[in-house]
Formats: C-alpha cells, structure tokens, sequence
C-alpha cells in the first residue's frame, strides 16, 4: 500500500486536469539517528522554547511567525493569513511550459518526487498528458506550494508514473565565478590528457545505484554494537598520511599499471569479503545484545521502463 499522500491536488494541462497525489522520491529515515540525551542520567533531553528577552518557557499555543523588519521588531504573521493568499499552485500544478530536458543547468535540481493519479477518473487524463511527452526529450513546468513555499516543478515520464522534481530559483543558486575565478588557466599537455583518459576508459561502466556502499553508516552500526556488547571502541583513529609529492607523470603511469592489476585484486577482495566462520565464544563480561541493531537496510530500487536516447539523464546522488 502506498504511503498517505505528501501532497494532492490536480495536474491541468490547459483544459485537461486530473487529480493526483505527490510523496517524496527518497528517504532518510532509515538511517542511523540519534537523539540528544543527559550524560548524567541518559535521560532523553527535550527542547523547549524560551523567550529571548524574558527567559521564560514559551508554551506551543502561543508559539508564532514573525519577519524582522528592524532589529528585534518583528511583523507577525498568522497561519490562517497565509493560507488565505490562496495561490492557485497550492491546489494546482498548472503546466506553463515545456522546455528540452537538456537545457535545464544540474544546479537548478532540488528535490524528486513521485507523481501519481490517486483516483480511476482522472486515470486517462492523466496518461494522456505522461505519453505526449515520451521521446521528445522535453519537461513540463509548472508550479506547486510545499511547505508553504511556491517552487517550480519540472515534471518528465517515469514508468507509469511521472518524476516530478523541485527547481531552486535564479536567486538560490551561487555564482560559481565566486568560486573558480581564482583557478588558473594550465595547458594541459597531449600526452598527460591521453594517460588521463586511458584510466578514465579502464574505470568505466554503468550508473548501479546498488553498487554504492555507505561506509560511514556500515562503521557507525558496527560501533554501535560493540558497545552495546560491552566493548569499548578507540575514540581516535589514525589520519592517513599526507601523499608523497610525485611527478604528476609518474603518478598517472602508475595508476595506469595499478589498473592493469584490478582483475586479480578484484578476486581476492571477493573472497575477503565473504564473511569468514568464526566459533561463537562468549567473552568475559560481553552482555547480550538488547536491541537489533540494523542501520540502513539496502532496498532495491526499481527502474522505470526504458527511455529513449533523447531524454536527459538524471542527476547522481
């Protein structure tokens, strides 16, 4: 069953609108959390609000939003006064246009979400307008309040479905001059790109989203449960050496010869991987584990149907 609605409302494509439902594409819940705790008693701490002039605890009914139009002077807003702007998108994704997929700049992406008709009538509407849009290589925008926040959505076919992501505006995104005016202007030699782009062929391959291993939660679990054994983990660990100064010619040789190795080193890291049998020996003063303690479970993500060449690929991460 899929989970309660993020979002709903209705798709309209000029005359033609169906209602649908929007959830999130990704998730972290199921990351390792923790919580803010006393030392002393490992009670469970809980925030609470304090007035920043009296010190006095603010009960949540009379918790409120203020814009600070001068230092310390604030004009405040109530909830039902933003609900009444009544923005059209609050209720409506209205598709304004559609543009080519490729010319949208990877730093406008924001947030995936899934976009799916949540009743039978609007069902062909809603095909209709996922269909028209396969093999053209193209997105709809629209617009959409979330978190009381009108974004841009930019909405493509995805399976039976739509992926409909968020779109920071111009004024969200940082000039990247601030950052790489100051990089120099090298002349790289033929030679240098040639070796460069050796390795980069030896190294290539397909985008496996299940390939990727979370190595600090996979050490974090692992910690968690020596201590819940008893065990005491180090609390520092040893920085990796600074690396050697190379001629960067000699460093490019070389890791072409390491990947001439990659094979053999491939093998002996499967088996390495697979856990070895080890006797079940209780040791002294190791309690039982209390509680699992899993971390991240892996799930296997589904992918869609397959794409024409022409749409544009999305973004890693």
């Amino acid at each position: 069953m899929a989970a309660r609605a993020y979002w709903k409302g209705y798709l309209k494509l000029s005359l033609v609108s169906c209602s649908i439902s929007v959830n999130p594409a990704t998730s972290s819940s199921e990351r390792v959390s923790f919580r803010q705790i006393n030392k002393e008693t490992g009670n469970r701490l809980r925030q609470q609000m304090v007035d920043e002039v009296t010190r006095e605890p603010v009960e949540s009914e009379n918790k409120g939003r203020g814009y600070e139009v001068d230092k310390g002077v604030f004009i405040q807003v109530e909830d039902d006064e933003i609900e009444a702007l009544q923005v059209e998108s609050t209720h409506t994704v209205e598709i304004d246009s559609f543009v080519p997929a490729a010319q949208i700049d990877k730093r406008f992406y924001d947030s995936p979400y899934y976009v799916f008709p949540n009743d039978d009538v609007g069902q062909e509407a809603f095909a209709v307008i996922r269909e028209a849009m396969k093999g053209r290589g193209v997105v709809a925008l629209g617009r959409i309040v979330l978190n009381k926040r009108e974004r841009v959505v930019a909405l493509e076919p995805f399976g039976k479905g739509l992926l409909g992501t968020t779109l920071h505006y111009a004024y969200e995104v940082r000039d990247a001059a601030d950052y790489f005016d100051d990089i120099k202007d090298v002349k790289v030699s033929g030679e240098m790109l040639k070796l460069a782009q050796h390795i980069m062929e030896s190294k290539s391959g397909e985008f496996d989203p299940q390939a990727f291993k979370d190595h600090y939660e996979i050490a974090l679990v692992e910690m968690l449960k020596q201590k819940q054994a008893g065990f005491k983990p180090p609390k520092t660990k040893e920085k990796p050496s600074a690396p050697n100064v190379v001629n960067l010619m000699d460093a490019l040789r070389q890791s072409i010869a390491a990947g001439r190795r990659t094979p053999a080193a491939e093998k002996v890291s499967a088996k390495a991987e697979k856990p070895a049998k080890k006797s079940k020996k209780q040791v002294a003063g190791q309690r039982e584990m209390l509680l699992p303690i899993e971390g991240k479970k892996t799930k296997e993500v589904k992918k869609p149907a397959a794409k024409p060449a022409t749409g544009r690929q999305r973004k890693a991460g």
